[in-house]
């Protein structure tokens, strides 16, 4: 699965991990997010991330 990488703070948005503490649970694709979704950094919006090379 894809990484994403906010584009703001550095952040890594990994499939397998989720985002627990914000209720997404591991194995949760980045295209699945809600889209209010944000940074759980920064507070950036979804938009700002760009899949990781």
């Amino acid at each position: 699965m894809d990484r994403y990488v906010c584009t703001i703070c550095g952040y890594v948005y990994d499939p397998e991990q989720g985002d627990p503490d914000n209720g997404v649970a591991a194995g949760t694709k980045f295209e699945d997010l809600p889209d209010d979704w944000e940074c759980p950094v920064c507070g950036a919006a979804k938009s700002e991330f760009e899949k990781e090379e």
